[in-house]
């Protein structure tokens, strides 16, 4: 895993440099969560760029599911679609873990810990020509990525903490919508992810921001991404490109003598 920080070169300047660290991550403690990729949105912009992306993360999903990865399905608010389904029912049916403080419903920015957000959405986060009024136009998560094999689904944070710690799970990648939202904010966001104590990265090539360039900073669509993500790394946890989840360590993945059956563990590259 090349993990990508931006690291504050003087305490209180505000001038950061990106860093990049390897790392191997063992691929049977690694889980990946989805967050938010539903099949409609009410900005028909961001849902565009979702169908967009869908393709390129169904690959990465199925690649990391061969090598053993755990994969999370998080679409909010859409549980009842998929009602006693084998995937949800494995996330309900896991043993309630006690985590160690009480968990938020939706964790806000951390003063202590973080500026303001690179963009402004206090006015309008679309970036619609004409927005519309922000309904919820969406029923499950979008059909182009495959709920398959050992998956499960849930939106719920206790859920997905018990369901990690009881399948050993230390390592977690965040993918999906949005990254200033949602992928920060939700219970099983980044921000409650990393207070739990699990190492955390961000599948920075697999997420999409809200944000509307006719609001500051005033820059592209892609360029405000790119901002949330940096405050991420800088205030949060890594990135990875998402390449990173498609290979493993040359040889970890082979068979073992018996007597060294911990040797080499399956780590992800």
């Amino acid at each position: 895993m090349r993990l990508q920080s931006r690291v504050e070169t003087i305490p209180q300047s505000g001038d950061f440099k990106t860093t990049v660290r390897e790392t191997d991550w063992q691929v049977s403690e690694t889980a990946i969560v989805i967050c938010d990729m539903w099949d409609n949105h009410y900005c028909q912009s961001a849902a565009q760029r979702v169908g967009d992306m869908v393709p390129r993360m169904n690959h990465v999903l199925t690649r990391a599911r061969n090598h053993g990865a755990m994969i999370i399905h998080s679409p909010s608010g859409t549980l009842d679609f998929y009602g006693d389904s084998p995937y949800r029912l494995s996330m309900q049916l896991t043993p309630q873990v006690e985590p160690p403080f009480p968990l938020n419903g939706w964790c806000y920015r951390d003063d202590a810990r973080e500026p303001e957000l690179p963009v402004d959405v206090s006015k309008n986060p679309c970036d619609d020509p004409v927005v519309g009024p922000a309904v919820k136009v969406f029923h499950r998560q979008h059909p182009g990525l495959d709920i398959i094999g050992y998956d499960g689904i849930s939106d719920r944070g206790d859920e997905i903490y018990s369901f990690c710690k009881t399948h050993g799970i230390k390592n977690v990648v965040m993918m999906g919508v949005h990254t200033n939202m949602c992928v920060l904010g939700r219970p099983f966001g980044i921000r409650q992810l990393v207070k739990l104590g699990f190492q955390v990265a961000l599948a920075r090539d697999l997420t999409d921001a809200m944000y509307d360039p006719r609001e500051a900073p005033f820059v592209s669509h892609t360029r405000g991404t790119e901002l949330v993500v940096e405050h991420i790394e800088a205030y949060w946890c890594p990135s990875i490109d998402s390449s990173d989840l498609c290979v493993v360590v040359e040889g970890s993945a082979d068979p073992q003598a018996k007597s060294a059956s911990n040797a080499n563990p399956v780590s992800a590259k």
